[in-house]
This record gives C-alpha cells, structure tokens and sequence, in this order.
C-alpha cells in the first residue's frame, strides 16, 4: 500500500542492497535509510527474519492463511550476500504453504542455481516477478523469467522509468499480473502516462491484471508535467486513472503442512474498509487494510 504506513503484509528477512541497473540510480531504500542516518548499501540479516513463524499470544499465526506476503521490499532476495541466510528463507516459505509469498528480483540470472533441491516445477504458494524499468531489462529479465520453474509469474515495471512492450512475453499465458509505478524521493525521473496506458492495452488485450500503483513525484500527462511529491495523493491519481484491470483469476492451491486442501472459507480475506480503500491504486493487488488507525490521523495528502 503505497501511501500507507503498516508493513503486515511485508517480510524483509534482510536488509540493504547492491544497485544492479537503471532503475536502482535513485533506491526509495537508499533514500530513506539515508535520511535515518544509516547506509542501504549494509546488508545485514534483520531481528524480524522469522515473521512468517511467529505466533500470537493465543498461539495463532501472526500471518493469517491466504495472506500475501512480500518478500524483501528492502533488498533482493536472490542478492549474492544473502547465499548465506536463503536456505532458511526458503525453509520458512516451505513451512507456510498456507501463505501467498511475492518474491521480485533484479537478477533472474541467479534464481535457478538458489532454488531448494526440492522445488520441482514450483510450489504452489510462490508468486515470482521480475522488475522490468525500461524495455531493456525487460528484455533481459522477461525470458529468463518464463524459462524458471515458477506457478506463478508477474512482472513489475517500476520505477517506470522508460516506455515497455511486453506484448511477446504474454503470449503463452505464463504471466499472471503486472503492476507499474513512477519513481519516487531524491531525483525521480518521469513516467509518461502513455507508457501506462499502452503497457496496460497489452495486458488488456491477453487478459492479464495490470494495477497501476502510484504516479511518481513526476507524472507527464497530456504533454504537462505535473509533481506529486505525496504517495498517497500519487496512489490516489492512478486510481482515477481507470487503468486497473482485473483479468483471469490468480489461483493458489494453498494447504496445510500436511498437504490438505484449505477450503476459501478458511482463507484471510482482505477489507478494504479503510479511509483510503476506495480510491487507492494498490486496492487491486494489496492484502487489505489493517486498521492502524495511521489514516484517521492523516490529514494530508487527500
């Protein structure tokens, strides 16, 4: 939830990066560590690793069944400095079958030789993406993608920094979502609103969902260019957009540890009951609101 403040839905087993590509110039990790004095190019395992283990006093997950989880929004989770801790990562995820795990990567080119020996053609309970920012890194990253043994596959175009078509690589049906969104923090470069919309026209086209997240501080539409410095006005505008597409469902077989099916009923299912549910740009795609109370205490943005 780009303009939110809770992190429920978010894991980060490790912290900190390596700048790969273009879309990294300007790392929203980077700024922000900066501005609380720390270095985002320290990469470190953090307290929290275990998340997806811990349980409430009642003895019940903290991470509900059917929830979505993302992985590493702080790093990369198939970065070289973290070889170390991955194995456990993966032995975390294999243990929650019962929970939906986002994973997005820069580097495509080292997941298959990182994989459990066990993984097969893919557990159920992984949603695999890569970050594509301009068409080159699309067009590296893209067929590697659809080569890794993954049930589910996406892409995520942001920063958006640059036109894509990505119409070849959906073609067989492998991509399941795609999300887009502008740049944000120190030196954002602009997102042209025709890129959204000829991006989104391909994905409507094969039926694939499209969720255009946030603007960006710079948004070009109509040949003006407009700053949007606060996320949550940027979420708001990309709703208002109308670009969003539902297209086929996205099933996950989630079970138990024993392998059983979960019937719906018993799966976590998101409200989006919050002040800004109805007219964010993350509502497609989002795990809900987790009713913070951080939006009744904002009053600005919208």
């Amino acid at each position: 939830m780009p303009g939110g403040r809770t992190m429920h839905d978010i894991w980060n087993p490790w912290h900190g990066c390596v700048r790969i590509s273009e879309g990294c110039a300007n790392c929203y990790m980077y700024t922000l560590d900066r501005w609380r004095g720390a270095d985002g190019a320290k990469i470190y395992r953090t307290n929290n690793f275990d998340y997806p283990l811990q349980r409430t006093k009642s003895g019940e997950y903290r991470v509900k069944s059917g929830e979505l989880i993302r992985v590493c929004m702080t790093s990369d989770f198939f970065l070289p400095e973290a070889d170390a801790w991955r194995a456990e990562a993966w032995n975390i995820m294999y243990a929650r079958p019962d929970v939906k795990f986002f994973l997005l990567t820069k580097r495509p080119e080292r997941v298959r030789e990182t994989l459990p020996p066990d993984f097969g053609d893919g557990w159920e309970n992984i949603f695999f993406n890569v970050t594509c920012e301009n068409q080159r890194r699309a067009d590296d990253r893209i067929p590697i993608l659809l080569d890794l043994p993954f049930k589910h596959k996406g892409i995520m175009c942001a920063p958006f920094i640059g036109r894509v078509s990505i119409e070849p690589y959906l073609a067989d049906g492998q991509i399941e979502q795609v999300i887009c969104g502008g740049e944000n923090y120190d030196g954002a470069r602009p997102l042209d609103f025709e890129w959204v919309k000829s991006l989104q026209a391909e994905c409507v086209r094969h039926n694939v969902t499209f969720a255009f997240i946030e603007t960006g501080t710079v948004f070009i539409k109509d040949g003006k260019t407009y700053r949007l410095p606060d996320k949550r006005l940027q979420s708001k505008m990309a709703h208002k957009s109308g670009m969003n597409f539902r297209g086929k469902p996205i099933e996950f077989r989630l079970c138990t540890p024993l392998g059983l099916p979960i019937p719906s009923e018993y799966l976590y299912q998101p409200q989006y009951d919050g002040r800004n549910c109805d007219k964010c740009g993350s509502r497609l795609i989002c795990n809900g609101c987790s009713h913070c109370g951080a939006c009744e205490k904002d009053t600005g943005g919208v």
